[in-house]
């Protein structure tokens, strides 16, 4: 393939790792911010749940504006709300900032760096026959922002505190300005389909999408891996800690989960190319309940842990490549920003829920225990509204 394409996909990588890894820190300072600064864990457990909903709302937005007008400039914006959203709980910590800054700022930002508009663009530069393969290795790549950056922050957390590890971290978000120069920051080139809808049309086109059967059961299926991976990257590391296991624990299991995430993600983008997306990602939602279920079931071990992680990691953002490449195979790449980005506002109303509820059980009861078997079922439910899907009448190129 051309140099030009490889550099969409590796801007798109890198983008993509700097932001999912910054939001994967979070859970690290859930018990740090309440004995630095006295804030409850529930503050930012809001705060996240908050965020998960904002990136949600917003994915739609920025999706539809850069299939108009270029991903670059929408992830270079996004890249400054990311910085501003934790540098304003680093230099003024309390419950206000954490949940406007964390909550609020950051759920933007995300939506603008994250997987929308980056894999959109990589979608309109590689050939339909690749399409899903590259999807994947840009997500594959991304997830190495996630190996890197949790055991950075544990590390900095560590020695200087939670407070000046934002701020660090805000700094870090700036870096994407001058990536993002280089992942189409001019409108994307006209294709001989349709043109993209933009801003204006994007309630016309969600409505249009969503009496579609099949997009709407592979946008309830997503629901449930918001669900499940809010509640794990916020609270995995306090539930170690609740059964007696090394605090350093929750940060390997995080940093785990990025590395098994990486050949995860470009194996999954590899089956879309062979397998019908939505039963690949029946498969994803079952193995994750299946793991989930062995995880609880066990005695809390260091070893059992990984065991979970690893497991979790091969399918965490597996599900990102299939439902990008389920949906360009369905509707075509024109509106693929705004179109994924309405199906993964499902998916952030699922971590809205997963993070918020999980804080509040743990408030509560002190306990999580309740919240494991809710966590199976919304991944069996996931399975069968994916298999009972129907192949598009003609796959779009």
């Amino acid at each position: 393939m051309p140099v030009a394409i490889w550099v969409v996909v590796a801007a798109a990588s890198a983008s993509i790792s700097l932001a999912l890894g910054v939001r994967q820190t979070f859970g690290l300072f859930l018990l740090p911010l309440a004995q630095e600064q006295g804030l409850s864990p529930a503050i930012l457990g809001t705060a996240v749940a908050v965020h998960n909903l904002l990136w949600g709302l917003s994915q739609p937005v920025s999706g539809a504006i850069a299939d108009r007008h270029g991903a670059g400039r929408v992830m270079a914006g996004g890249a400054l709300f990311l910085a501003a959203g934790l540098a304003l709980p680093a230099l003024f910590p309390n419950a206000l900032t954490v949940l406007f800054g964390i909550g609020i700022l950051t759920g933007i930002g995300v939506s603008c760096t994250g997987t929308g508009a980056a894999l959109a663009a990589v979608g309109r530069a590689v050939p339909p026959a690749k399409r899903g393969e590259m999807i994947g290795l840009a997500s594959a790549g991304g997830s190495l922002g996630q190996a890197a950056m949790v055991p950075m922050a544990q590390s900095l957390i560590g020695g200087l505190g939670a407070v000046m590890t934002l701020g660090i971290l805000a700094l870090t978000m700036l870096l994407i300005v001058p990536i993002a120069r280089t992942i189409e920051w001019r409108p994307p080139a006209q294709t001989s389909g349709p043109a993209p809808t933009g801003l204006a049309g994007l309630p016309a086109l969600a409505s249009m999408a969503l009496r579609d059967r099949d997009y709407a059961l592979l946008t309830l299926g997503f629901f449930a891996c918001g669900f499940q991976l809010a509640f794990l990257t916020v609270h995995l590391p306090s539930y170690v800690v609740l059964c007696g296991l090394p605090a350093g624990l929750g940060a390997m299991a995080l940093m785990t989960i990025g590395l098994f995430n990486i050949p995860g993600s470009w194996l999954c983008g590899r089956v879309s190319n062979y397998m019908r997306p939505e039963l690949a990602l029946g498969w994803i939602y079952m193995v994750r309940s299946v793991a989930i279920a062995c995880f609880v079931l066990a005695p809390p071990s260091y070893g059992g842990t990984l065991v979970f992680a690893a497991m979790m990691g091969f399918t965490w953002l597996g599900t990102i490549p299939l439902t990008s490449a389920a949906i360009a195979r369905r509707f075509g790449v024109a509106d693929l920003g705004a179109l994924y980005g309405v199906c993964f506002l499902s998916h952030q109303v699922g971590g809205f829920l997963g993070a918020g509820a999980g804080a509040v059980l743990l408030e509560t009861t002190g306990s999580y225990d309740a919240f494991w078997p809710v966590m199976v079922v919304v991944g069996i439910t996931a399975s069968a509204v994916n298999w009972i899907t129907r192949p598009p009448v003609r796959a779009m190129a």
